[in-house]
């Protein structure tokens, strides 16, 4: 039986009935398989083009493509999922995820092997193949991130949104952990984490495998336990017609009519991105450069920095839900003292990684990183979606994606001119990640935080 939303229960302030927590848990929960799809991604990527033969140098084409994804897709799932309405598939957020899904399990089973069909070592084709098969990924798991954000502000009313966004937040970074982790412990259970040059190993692609197995799992979950709420309840909900999502939404009228809080948090945003994409690109590289003295990708301590990124990155994300509880706990009048405070300890994590040489000192490292990260999953949709109307909610929220996909996009443009500026060294590209987020911590003193009336 599915999870109702409760049109009985009090509404709250917004207008929006209270959810019972575990409506709100559901509405999330696919969130743990789609964001260890993105998890594995990231922190398997740079790992992965390299042992197939990429140059260091020319990392930023490959990482251009998953936000480049991201900056088209979302929107126009935005847009259209607005004017969604087929019960029979699940709702009007719903049937995205469903399709979004399917998609990225198949493709999870093909990038890694993208070093296992002959191609050779560096050959051009073998970079193509991963380097559609990561766009195609990011492609379907932007399809089935996207609803999650959205079913959030159409169903979840002002009081209990930071809580919602709260769960997300830690059902993601929960995906992250058990993801990140992956390689690490496959390795340990015996599973190989070398093979021959240009293939990716065994610890990589079964992770990958069973990563893919958890989506499908989750996304059903919430595709058969959550219902949406129907056009007629949603415009009584928010205070709208049923025809004010049908008619209108161009992007460029939205864009000029957004409210001031969605361009400061994007700068923050701009900041923030650009740092991280960073991060992904150059943190397998740095750590083997640093820590195991490699800069060969066919190593045995090359592959095994890539796993301890994976830790890492599982360090990161638990940082991230421990760092996470303690901003739910602040009052909202000390919103932007946290994001603030969260960004200036990443700022000094993303510093000590160029120079710390000893693989257990980067621990303490990527826990300041997963403080800004908690930061960056908590406080700008809470601050965006306060200020919005249920119009247009989707389009928007697709719209303000282009805050996480542009900066990404532009730091693996400049990466094109940085990297040889630093000298050709994965490490010195965490000094700039450090001043840039450093930047973003500044910039929270723009944002002034409105509610929708």
């Amino acid at each position: 039986m599915k999870e109702n939303s409760g049109t009985t229960a009090k509404a709250a302030v917004s207008g929006l009935p209270k959810l019972p927590a575990s409506t709100i848990w559901m509405i999330n929960f696919g969130f743990l398989g789609v964001q260890m799809a993105f998890t594995l991604q990231s922190s398997q990527m740079s790992r992965i083009f390299q042992t197939i033969g990429a140059d260091p140098n020319k990392l930023g084409w490959f990482f251009i493509l998953p936000p480049l994804a991201g900056l088209i897709v979302q929107p126009i799932i935005g847009y259209y999922s607005d004017r969604t309405w087929a019960p029979k598939l699940g709702g009007r957020r719903l049937p995205y995820l469903a399709l979004g899904t399917l998609i990225a399990i198949v493709v999870m089973c093909l990038l890694p092997n993208a070093g296992s069909f002959g191609f050779g070592y560096a050959s051009i084709t073998a970079l193509v193949f991963g380097a559609v098969t990561v766009a195609l990924l990011d492609v379907s798991s932007n399809m089935a991130m996207q609803p999650f954000k959205m079913m959030v502000g159409d169903m979840v009313n002002d009081d209990q949104k930071s809580y919602a966004y709260g769960i997300q937040s830690f059902l993601s970074n929960g995906g992250a952990v058990i993801a990140a982790i992956f390689p690490f412990l496959f390795t340990a259970l015996g599973v190989a984490n070398t093979a021959k040059k240009g293939v990716v190993p065994q610890s990589v692609v079964v992770s990958f495998y069973v990563g893919a197995a958890i989506l499908l799992f989750t996304s059903l979950l919430t595709i058969f336990k959550v219902h949406e709420y129907d056009p007629k309840t949603y415009a009584k909900y928010h205070g709208i017609s049923e025809e004010a999502n049908k008619q209108g939404g161009n992007w460029w009228q939205l864009l000029k009519s957004a409210p001031k809080v969605f361009w400061t948090v994007t700068l923050v945003q701009f900041f923030c991105w650009v740092s991280f994409q960073y991060l992904w690109t150059y943190s397998a590289g740095a750590i083997a450069k640093n820590v195991w003295n490699t800069t060969n990708v066919a190593s045995a301590g090359y592959q095994a920095a890539g796993n301890w990124y994976g830790v890492l990155a599982a360090v990161q994300s638990i940082a991230a839900v421990a760092w996470s509880y303690v901003l739910a706990k602040m009052p909202n009048s000390s919103h932007k003292l946290g994001y603030s405070l969260s960004l200036g300890l990443g700022a000094i994590g993303f510093l000590s990684v160029f120079f710390v040489t000893n693989q257990y000192m980067l621990i303490i490292s990527y826990i300041l990183v997963g403080m800004a990260w908690a930061s960056m999953n908590t406080y700008p949709l809470t601050m965006v979606t306060n200020a919005l109307s249920g119009e247009h909610m989707g389009t928007y929220l697709g719209l303000f994606n282009g805050s996480i996909c542009l900066p990404q996009i532009v730091a693996s443009l400049a990466s094109f001119a940085l990297f040889p500026l630093m000298g050709n060294s994965q490490p010195h590209m965490f000094m700039i990640g450090a001043i840039v987020m450093a930047l973003g911590a500044v910039s929270v003193a723009f944002i002034k935080e409105t509610y929708k009336a």
